[in-house]
């Protein structure tokens, strides 16, 4: 077994701007090389330096940098040499079964050295190969302007090509990265003066280390630039489009806004049954308002203010969160299950309608408490039903009886809403006793219970058996038809077909 060569990007200088793999790659090599010039200083080892330990370190010095030669085949001719033989010694390691980490400074494929040593070893050696910020993405980040925006294009330019090149190439590009400064600035800077481009240019020397400058690029003396400087056209787009996109946020943040109410369903409990426009709505929001059992269910958010409240003064919230919006607030009136069905939505477009016409309403549906206890048992709500709250706090229970009577007789599937509480408990057995008057007592009847909840638990009992007291407000009813099946324990359904 050989070992594994690395080709570990390291980032433009920060050692906090490495990467999370990086860090363990070079903590746990058997040996870390890295390339340096004949005074032995290597910033890429700079960045890793708190992360070395016993690892054996190889370091591969460049024969000639900025020294003259006799032609530049001479130049190319013993640099290949020298990749060959730094390939060499690395694959000794490698042979004996020790990982390598060849650490780049950036990208090690974004001009890196160690892309020489790759394509001399990786049909060898199993390699891996860990991107890093390049200098160009910290030279960006440094300047805070972004590189290109929309459609245009970014050309990443060498300064060693002649300035005419260059400058043709710069003529036709939307932004541009030249790399590869120090001697080459002049060139560098004639060109973008040639190509027009001179007053956009911006300079960026020393990324992310605490030797950063920034400047324009025409104010910069060329004596002064070293080889780790990158010179950046970024995007026009962005230049052009800044003012305008800065003059409509302030718009926002400091003028009069137009405020609205959002009455959002939270569906039956669990997080995955939040549809994604309930999520951007309750996103979207300035304040929360709601019952507090349901307002605890929306993730916290220090932008927002909540607003929660008790169960029993619907208006009175459904007030309070249109005189919010009125006042230019995005309000969020949360409910639980569907909004619509016997939850909020009704109070605030009613309130709404006598005394705020002023007020945007819109209603975001969820996924009612019917719907999430019939699918735990298949499809008991097949065919026609209907959904009634046995609540008679905001109705008489004859009117409760009357329509009960009436859903009944009329052979559908219902859905029973709020069928008890701590101070209503004789409701479910006075509507199972008027059930069975017009049901076989065989009836299948769902009992659903914080469904989505921690407590949850569905049963199927027949009506006949059902038990009033294990009922509370937390359980939902599903009282079959006649045509209602229970092929099996757990399961009900209702055919669409009748008869």
């Amino acid at each position: 077994m050989t070992g594994t060569l690395y080709g570990v990007g390291v980032g433009p200088g920060d050692p906090s701007l490495m990467t999370v793999r990086a860090v363990d790659l070079v903590r746990g090599a058997d040996v870390v090389a890295y390339h340096c010039a004949r005074h032995g200083r290597s910033h890429a080892r700079g960045i890793v330096a708190q992360y070395l330990g016993t690892q054996v370190e190889e370091q591969l010095t460049y024969p000639v940098t900025t020294e003259a030669t006799a032609s530049p085949a001479d130049y190319q001719g013993r640099l290949d040499a020298f990749y060959a033989e730094a390939a060499a010694r690395l694959a000794a390691h490698l042979d004996a079964g020790r990982d390598v980490v060849v650490i780049a400074e950036g990208d090690p494929f974004f001009y890196g050295s160690y892309m020489h040593l790759h394509k001399r070893l990786a049909d060898r050696y199993p390699t891996e190969v860990v991107p890093g910020v390049t200098s160009v993405a910290a030279a960006a980040a440094a300047l805070g302007r972004p590189l290109v925006e929309r459609d245009e294009v970014l050309t990443v330019l060498p300064g060693t090509l002649p300035p005419d090149e260059l400058a043709a190439r710069l003529a036709q590009t939307d932004a541009a990265a030249i790399m590869k400064l120090g001697r080459t600035f002049t060139g560098v800077r004639a060109a973008l003066a040639t190509a027009g481009r001179l007053d956009e240019a911006c300079y960026v020397e020393r990324a992310s280390t605490d030797a950063q400058r920034t400047a324009p690029l025409a104010d910069v003396a060329p004596d002064s630039v070293p080889y780790f400087a990158v010179g950046l056209v970024p995007s026009r787009v962005h230049a052009d489009t800044t003012p305008s996109a800065r003059a409509e946020t302030a718009a926002l943040i400091d003028g009069p806004r137009t405020g609205d109410v959002v009455v959002v369903g939270l569906g039956p409990g669990a997080r995955d049954r939040l549809t994604p426009e309930a999520s951007a709505a309750l996103a979207a929001a300035d304040d929360v308002v709601g019952y507090a059992t349901y307002t605890a269910r929306v993730p916290p958010n220090p932008r927002q203010r909540v607003h929660a409240s008790d169960n029993k003064v619907e208006s009175e919230r459904a007030a309070f969160a249109l005189d919010l919006a009125r006042g230019g607030r995005r309000v969020a009136v949360v409910s639980s299950g569907d909004p619509g069905v016997f939850a909020m939505a009704s109070a605030v477009v009613e309130v709404a309608a006598a005394d705020y016409p002023d007020v945007p309403v819109r209603v975001v549906p969820g996924v009612s408490a019917a719907q999430a206890v019939a699918a735990r048992v298949g499809a008991p709500l097949g065919h026609d039903y209907a959904m009634i709250s046995l609540s008679d706090r905001l109705k008489p229970w004859e009117v409760v009886e009357r329509r009960l009577g009436a859903v009944a007789d009329a052979d559908m599937a219902i859905a029973l809403y709020n069928p008890a509480s701590r101070s209503r408990t004789w409701q479910v057995e006075a509507a199972r006793d008027l059930l069975l008057k017009y049901r076989d007592p065989s009836t299948p009847v769902v009992v659903g219970r914080d469904v989505d909840g921690p407590e949850e638990s569905v049963r199927v009992v027949r009506l006949a058996d059902l038990v009033p007291g294990e009922v509370d407000m937390r359980t939902l009813l599903i009282v079959g038809a006649s045509t209602s099946r229970w092929p099996a324990p757990g399961t009900v359904y209702t055919p669409r077909r009748y008869g």
